[in-house]
């Protein structure tokens, strides 16, 4: 059986010619930003301390979820108005995160140098395994309370590898 080797970099360029159009000729998206991005969480205070004491993104809101009296919904500031927000299922316990088509990666969040190394220094100190930036310059990959895929960026909104984005 033969089979056909695909060349995924002209499929890339394809995309792009078709597509991505240079900044002056693109409309203007009708999105204000992510508002938030709600995961799941099987334990509330682990993941408070988890997002506020080693990530250090405050916790700013805490209620009821409007659609079921025992789940709990909470709030992380990731600065510039956007919001990282979490849901527990306490009588219907979720199965654990997986990737799959249709599903989260990761979640990428940038932050300044200096709270990059205070972050990746108490990743360390509870020893919570991450990789870069030894493969990856400005990133740290690691896996939440939950088992979430996490990056936190050193480089800067709309840059990537020191390249700007969306020019």
């Amino acid at each position: 059986m033969a089979t056909t080797k695909v060349d995924y970099g002209a499929k890339r360029e394809a995309l792009k010619g078709a597509y991505l159009k240079p900044k002056q000729k693109r409309s203007a998206t009708s999105a204000r930003g992510i508002h938030h991005l709600a995961l799941i969480s099987s334990d509330i205070e682990r993941t408070i301390k988890f997002y506020s004491e080693v990530l250090g993104f405050p916790l700013v809101e805490l209620f009821e979820n409007r659609d079921l009296a025992s789940s709990t919904h909470w709030f992380h500031d990731l600065g510039h108005g956007n919001l990282l927000a979490f849901f527990d299922f306490p009588e219907d316990p979720m199965p654990p995160t997986r990737e799959s088509v249709g599903g989260m990666h990761h979640v990428s969040i940038s932050v300044p140098r200096d709270q990059f190394d205070r972050i990746r220094g108490e990743l360390d100190k509870r020893a919570i395994e991450y990789f870069g930036p030894d493969r990856v310059e400005n990133s740290l990959y690691f896996k939440g309370p939950d088992g979430e895929l996490l990056e936190i960026e050193a480089d800067p909104l709309e840059v990537m590898e020191g390249r700007p984005l969306a020019q």
